[in-house]
């Protein structure tokens, strides 16, 4: 069975059998589909006819609505691989003119250009004569030609006749009602994060877009929208997720006019702009529109039409994640894996394969590092290695004594820790005096450790350390390794743990790169947020996941 990254899949069954047969179908579509698929809708296609069809004007309906909610929905729990995309170039009622222009008696008066090349296209048509096989499959590259710029001889298949065979008489007769029109719009607004659009988005998205006729406004949450967001950092940036959009809506429906803007508060335009006429919501979402229409009135304008959409849920989340589908599900999935690609050190021995762990002060370091020990890692605690530095016989102790002055010493001879830290705390200069004699000095320690592992055919090594990323020490590890826990959870347990007052906790952070700035750096993150359990399981994942990259690296040597 071939397989193609990119595929169409036109379905041609009456609206009201669809929601019965969309899971097997797009099974059967997953199992030739790799990467992204389009869905055209056109019910009542007929591509056993002999003569050529051409697309025509679905109108928008309340039973379209509902089964783009049930396509993506199914698209998540059976083929959650897929980029799936519904498409409505065609869906429009054909009196709507859009952006002030005459609408052409087809909804394709030129092939439309889609972001990915398709490879292949599908069908669900219920093929009644097999000795018609091929003049449908003709029939349908035709069709699928006129509609999407593709290329020529488009390979073609029919999905699965068995699972085609679904008469009208087997859908209930409440079903087979005639579709209500949905009530459409000429300026749609919606508001959100948008980050890693999944299901629930695209629903989103794909129904603001059958209810807009003219323009759609999308406010994209930004900077202090983001503060309260579960691992916020690592929300795509901003550029990205318009981008993102652009490209969604553009495939979806590129009549429509889209403007994509930053929300900075709850607010934004949806407030002030006076064209705006129906906000899209969900039931979690929908007093937030209340919201924006008592701020209207009170600036003068009408009340926007609220419709409410339900959300999707989530078949596949855990104990840390919602019950519906949403982008902070998806970034605690992404906790432990490979994020970005480790850089080229081909100056580094492939082993011990050396993980550079760090994060800022109460993020769970040291308890992710137990855990990768007791997994068969060597764990390296630069925090014990900086104390080895001050004692009398280490390189750097009459260094520092020459610098700082012999009142830093305790009574029996060894560097006072806290007294030298009052010294450069709060000053940048001396505070970098110190570090420069110090770090060279526990890099050195570091790279024993990882030679004596080396020694004792260690496959992996930990490199625990706060400072890794403003020591520079990349150069040591092939990984580097994040932990991060929200600034206000941070505090607590330093307080708790340090004894010290909550503005003490603060501006110790403070002081420290940010997650976001460490996250920047890093080809996996992790998170102590939750139960210890929690914790363990990505510990587990990302170790199995280390152990396939550390096979792979001694393969290619």
């Amino acid at each position: 069975m071939s397989m193609f990254s990119t595929g169409i899949l036109v379905l041609t069954s009456p609206l009201h059998t669809l929601p019965l047969r969309i899971a097997p179908v797009l099974s059967s579509a997953a199992q030739r589909v790799e990467r992204t698929l389009y869905v055209h809708l056109h019910p009542g296609l007929n591509l056993g006819s002999g003569s050529q069809p051409r697309p025509v004007f679905i109108p928008p309906a309340v039973d379209l609505s509902n089964l783009i909610t049930r396509l993506y929905s199914n698209a998540a729990d059976v083929c959650g691989h897929l980029d799936v995309c519904v498409l409505l170039t065609n869906v429009r009622a054909q009196s709507v003119a859009c952006s002030g222009a005459t609408t052409p008696n087809s909804p394709f008066p030129t092939p439309q250009a889609l972001s990915h090349s398709p490879e292949v296209v599908l069908t669900d048509f219920a093929l009644q004569d097999p000795s018609q096989t091929h003049q449908v499959t003709q029939c349908l590259q035709s069709y699928t030609g006129h509609c999407y710029a593709c290329r020529p001889g488009l390979p073609s298949v029919l999905l699965h006749p068995e699972l085609m065979k679904l008469q009208e008489e087997d859908v209930p007769e409440a079903q087979q009602e005639k579709a209500e029109p949905l009530q459409t719009y000429n300026d749609v607004v919606v508001g959100g994060t948008f980050d890693r659009l999944h299901g629930a988005h695209k629903t989103l998205l794909s129904i603001s877009c059958l209810l807009a006729n003219r323009r759609f406004l999308i406010g994209l949450c930004d900077h202090a929208m983001l503060k309260k967001k579960v691992l916020k950092e690592l929300i795509e940036p901003y550029s990205v997720r318009v981008q993102r959009l652009q490209e969604f809506l553009q495939d979806v429906k590129p009549s429509l006019q889209v403007e994509v803007v930053p929300l900075d508060d709850p607010f934004g335009v949806s407030i002030v702009d006076p064209l705006l006429e129906c906000i899209v919501v969900s039931e979690e979402t929908r007093k937030g529109g209340e919201a924006v229409n008592k701020k209207r009135i009170e600036n003068g304008l009408p009340a926007l039409v609220l419709h409410e959409i339900q959300l999707l849920k989530d078949a596949h989340h855990t104990e840390i994640e919602e019950e519906k589908i949403s982008s902070s599900s998806l970034r605690a999935r992404l906790l432990g894996t490979l994020l970005t690609p480790p850089k080229d050190n081909a100056h580094l021995p492939p082993l011990p394969y050396v993980i550079g762990l760090t994060g800022g002060s109460g993020s769970g370091k040291s308890a992710i590092a137990k855990q990768l020990e007791a997994l068969g890692a060597v764990w390296i605690d630069c925090d014990k290695l900086g104390h080895e530095v001050y004692q009398p016989d280490a390189a750097a102790y009459h260094r520092v004594l020459e610098e700082f002055g012999s009142d830093i010493l305790s009574e029996d001879k060894t560097i006072n820790r806290r007294a030298l830290g009052r010294k450069v705390f709060g000053n940048q200069e001396r505070l970098k005096v110190l570090t420069d004699i110090v770090w060279p000095e526990i890099a050195l320690l570091v790279q024993k450790r990882i030679n004596q592992a080396r020694d004792e055919d260690k496959q992996v090594c930990v490199v625990d350390a706060a400072v890794l990323l403003e020591a520079k020490w990349q150069n040591l590890v092939h990984e580097v390794w994040v932990t991060i826990i929200p600034e206000e959870e941070a505090v607590l347990r330093i307080t708790e743990r340090d004894g010290v007052t909550a503005e003490d906790a603060l501006r110790r952070l403070q002081s420290q790169w940010s997650n976001s700035k460490q996250v920047a750096h890093a080809n996996v993150v992790l998170s102590t947020l939750w139960e210890p359990e929690v914790t363990r399981k990505q510990v587990l994942k990302a170790w199995n996941l280390l152990q396939k990259r550390i096979q792979q690296k001694e393969e290619e040597h």
